[in-house]
């Protein structure tokens, strides 16, 4: 996926300014998509100049003049035809993760901070997750062309509660290593013979 496709996804919406597709980014796509705001600005113009979307300047008064953007038919053919291509498994880059890998050989209590900020971190996005669904789709339903939009954060929701589930067990792992707590191991206190 290029930003070009998520940015064109965003104005199937509504026409936008750059600021404005930049908030709405930073509220939907932006979740599982990332990019800061110079970056759609620069992908705004390659848009334009591929002509998959048009700027239309706003007069104000007392304010800079404003572009608002629109997806073209030439742009929606090319989300369409983005769209039908094969989707690519996400890879993994986490560099918690390698440290968890070489454990026997890094300090635990900076990897337990680490993984504590991790645990809120995710705690919050799910929260946000949640208000986000309660407020667009308070009775679990969706319109046909918000059914996808539903969907996403569903799927936020449910990644970012097995991540806390996950951090959760981390810490637990990692205090009963330190002797800082009576947590038994990952295996859930079914070792045979204990003792």
């Amino acid at each position: 996926m290029a930003l070009g496709d998520a940015i064109l996804a965003c104005l199937t919406e509504r026409p936008m300014t750059g600021y404005e597709l930049a908030k709405t980014f930073d509220a939907s796509i932006g979740f599982f998509w990332k990019a800061d705001h110079q970056q759609i600005y620069r992908e705004l113009s390659r848009l334009r100049d591929k002509g998959h979307v048009q700027g239309r300047e706003v007069v104000q008064s007392g304010k800079p003049n404003k572009l608002v953007y629109t997806l073209t038919a030439e742009g929606r053919a090319a989300l369409k035809h983005w769209a039908a291509r094969p989707s690519v498994p996400p890879s993994i880059k986490d560099d918690l993760l390698v440290r968890l890998y070489a454990l026997d050989c890094v300090d635990i209590e900076p990897l337990r901070t680490d993984l504590m900020a991790r645990l809120e971190h995710h705690r919050d996005r799910y929260e946000r997750y949640e208000r986000l669904l309660n407020k667009r789709f308070p009775d679990g339903t969706a319109p046909p062309a918000d059914v996808g939009k539903m969907l996403s954060l569903r799927l936020g929701m449910r990644h970012e509660h097995m991540v806390v589930e996950w951090c959760e067990e981390a810490l637990d792992a990692l205090s009963a290593m330190s002797g800082r707590s009576n947590v038994l191991p990952l295996d859930d206190g079914k070792r045979e013979g204990n003792g």
